[in-house]
């Protein structure tokens, strides 16, 4: 059964990843039980998306994510039919299973499947088959979150021209943002933009009366952890080259210091609060692909110590973005709430984006959309005027700093603390 199959793929993953069930479980912020259920095919996940996240953890290959992906629809499927489709489910084959009968218009009957998941089946595909590096241009069109003249401000850390103080390691509005900052400049392997790439100009913030600036400020912390034990960061140096792992809050000077890249997940925290008594809604939060390049053949350092457990509660504003999808899409956790959100001067809002790569090195940006009475806008979230930057770290040397030791030593060579 297309269940059973789903089930065995799952279970293949885990036992390879070498984790328990408990601490996939905690990392995916799901119970354990459940997870077991999912593995032995004793239930089908309603939605793919913790899936996804569970075959990252596991270290699938771009190849792995697709046919996972195909048996998911096909078993969400089978929940609808309860076994009654054509047998050509239980072959394997998507297109005659009735994926996409609608398309070819043979008759078939139609599986419980909309067309939204067949695009996403179709879309996998696609990604497995690009081959090299594909820059994606960013636009800035009319319409939708813009102002009525399709003008876009810009959030961005020091150095930017700021409609609010700048403050090291966060992120203030802009009213104006040069070409030279774009953050759709192409990126160089040290992370930092290429004297010679090619730019796209970011059209200038429009006034908004006679301020000239958004009723909200937007902070950002590219550089956040969910927990150090699940933070990793790529870097071209040999582990004689690198410095011990910082503290939080020293993060961002490390990984400047080192060239460093986000490993495998990148987590952001933005803060979004009014400027004024009058509440302004943020209407949604969209992730713009710069640029995605085969991922970085760099050593990959974790910043937790071995035998140091890990841990924290899930906050309450949680999303995750899948960077390796054709259309990326900032999703809310399970149970979460999902976009408009209200702010004001006295009531901020904090929101927490967990930004995963695997099969690419990937750079991107946010697009914070907000309104406020007949007035709205779009806020462009970036890192100091460069785009994020995540890279997969699939079969990369990996390398761990024991506690109370003087050298990193490689992954699983420490005894546990």
């Amino acid at each position: 059964m297309a269940a059973a199959e789903f089930a065995e793929l799952l279970r293949e993953l885990k036992d390879r990843s070498g984790l328990s069930y408990g601490t996939l479980a905690k990392r995916l912020h799901m119970s354990t039980s459940t997870l077991h259920r999912y593995c032995n095919g004793d239930a089908v996940p309603t939605d793919y998306a913790p899936v996804e996240r569970l075959a990252r953890l596991c270290k699938a290959s771009p190849e792995e994510l697709v046919e996972l992906h195909r048996r998911w629809v096909l078993a969400d499927a089978g929940r609808g039919r309860r076994g009654s489709g054509p047998a050509a489910a239980e072959a394997g084959d998507p297109v005659a299973a009735g994926v996409v009968t609608d398309l070819v218009g043979d008759g078939v009957p139609e599986p419980s499947v909309d067309r939204r998941r067949r695009r996403a089946v179709l879309a996998g595909i696609a990604v497995v088959a690009v081959a090299g590096a594909v820059v994606l241009g960013v636009r800035w069109s009319g319409g939708g979150g813009e102002r009525e003249d399709g003008a876009a401000a810009s959030v961005r850390g020091k150095g930017a021209g700021s409609a609010a103080p700048a403050v090291s390691g966060s992120a203030s509005a802009s009213p104006s943002v040069s070409a030279s900052a774009s953050a759709s400049a192409s990126v160089s392997p040290s992370g930092t933009p290429s004297p010679s790439a090619s730019v796209e100009e970011r059209p200038g913030a429009a006034v908004e009366g006679s301020s000239g600036t958004p009723p909200l400020t937007v902070g950002i912390r590219p550089y956040a952890w969910e927990s150090p034990c699940d933070q990793r960061y790529l870097i071209d140096r040999q582990p004689g080259q690198v410095s011990p792992p910082p503290v939080e809050q020293d993060a961002p000077a490390w990984v400047a210091a080192h060239g460093a890249v986000a490993s495998g997940e990148q987590y952001l925290e933005m803060t979004v609060q009014g400027t004024g008594e009058e509440t302004v809604v943020v209407d949604g939060l969209k992730v713009r692909t710069v640029q995605k390049r085969s991922p970085l053949a760099w050593n990959d350092y974790a910043m937790g110590y071995p035998g140091v457990g890990c841990g924290g509660g899930v906050p309450t504003r949680y999303f995750t973005v899948a960077l390796d999808a054709a259309r990326p899409t900032v999703v809310p956790e399970s149970g979460h709430a999902d976009f408009p959100f209200k702010v004001s001067e006295s009531d901020p809002e904090v929101y927490y984006i967990s930004a995963d790569a695997s099969a690419y090195d990937v750079s991107w940006t946010l697009e914070l959309s907000w309104s406020s009475g007949s007035r709205h806008g779009t806020l462009i979230v970036d890192d100091e005027g460069r785009p994020f930057r995540t890279s997969g770290n699939n079969g990369r040397p990996a390398y761990e700093f024991p506690l109370g030791g003087s050298a990193w030593q490689r992954a699983g060579s420490s005894p546990a603390q």
